[in-house]
């Protein structure tokens, strides 16, 4: 694989101050490597000077690309953007603040050599981390795993290394709201992992506050799992049996017993009943049109039937 061609994506939305450091650890950790490297910026519509350093370090090295987004569109499309114009065997996924240790890569490449189709730079905690974070990150990873349809492991992040077929496959997929781990998740390639603990960002602040990544969970169970729009089902059928249950009670209690337990239910009681039935029906009513929703949604995101990962002996064209 020392012929071989890396593509490093990194998004970059406001990181001025960490340009220039970002590029000179990477190109002093991949000079060390056998394979041949681009890299690849994608500005996201940064407002500072960001482009203008970018555009520096292009005309200085003809290996290193940019590739500038009309505005902000978001990190996901910047990173989309990235692959798709990736040239190389494989490409690495990377933030831009180095809180992802360039210093990894070569522990990436050398489990994609060792026939790796996906790398995963996986999370721990460091010391500095408050118990909050520790406590609604290890409760959001525990529900989302209850609730996919795919193998998620905890604190993965978005430090990843995928295989050419792996970003081919990533080019099929149409869907605009998307995540990108889920999507490589989703298609089922052979994952390994390295962990890592990031170091404190070293210049400007977090592009996510506690808003955004409310709204990222929220994303991450929209693209991870149908469960939300089967919710209002469960609860209804629950509501229906509860109220159902209820409103037998009531009747043999007062009407056909004549009220031997000196309950003296009042109509207002039984119309609560009746009230939660009917709740209970309209909450079914809508888990049904939700199944048609998600086949609708199924149809719109239009991802593949299936991924072929390889195939032997197949037939000559």
């Amino acid at each position: 694989m020392h012929n071989k061609t890396i593509s490093i994506v990194i998004p970059i939305y406001n990181e001025s101050p960490n340009v220039a450091l970002l590029y000179k650890t990477i190109k002093s950790t991949v000079k060390k490597l056998p394979q041949k490297f681009e890299l690849i910026f994608v500005d996201d519509g940064s407002s500072d000077d960001s482009v203008k350093k970018l555009r520096g370090l292009a005309k200085k090295d003809r290996g290193a690309r940019v590739v500038e987004l009309a505005r902000n569109f978001g990190k996901e499309i910047a990173v989309t953007a990235g692959l798709h114009t990736a040239r190389g065997d494989a490409a690495i996924i990377m933030d831009a603040d180095l809180q992802h240790p360039p210093e990894l890569l070569p522990a990436f490449v050398k489990e994609w050599e060792n026939g790796a189709d996906v790398v995963v730079g996986v999370k721990r905690y460091s010391k500095d981390e408050s118990w909050f974070k520790k406590l609604t990150s290890n409760g959001f990873y525990a529900l989302l795993r209850r609730v996919s349809s795919s193998n998620i492991t905890p604190h993965a992040s978005d430090f990843r290394l995928i295989d050419r077929p792996v970003i081919d496959t990533f080019k099929t997929f149409t869907e605009r709201n998307r995540i990108t781990r889920g999507i490589i998740d989703w298609s089922g390639f052979e994952r390994r992992y390295i962990y890592f603990e990031a170091p404190p960002r070293r210049f400007g602040e977090a592009g996510y506050s506690y808003r955004k990544l409310f709204a990222l969970a929220m994303n991450s169970f929209a693209a991870y799992s149908m469960l939300p729009l089967k919710f209002a089902s469960w609860l209804g059928w629950f509501i229906l049996f509860v109220s159902s249950g209820l409103g037998l009670f009531t009747i043999i209690e007062k009407y056909v017993l004549g009220d031997p337990m000196n309950l003296e239910i009042r109509g207002t009681a039984m119309l609560a009943i009746m009230l939660l039935f009917l709740i209970g029906v309209v909450l079914i009513c809508l888990g049904f049109v939700a199944m048609y929703i998600a086949r609708i949604h199924e149809e719109v995101i239009n991802r593949p039937l299936y991924i072929v990962k390889n195939e032997e002996n197949g037939d000559e064209a």
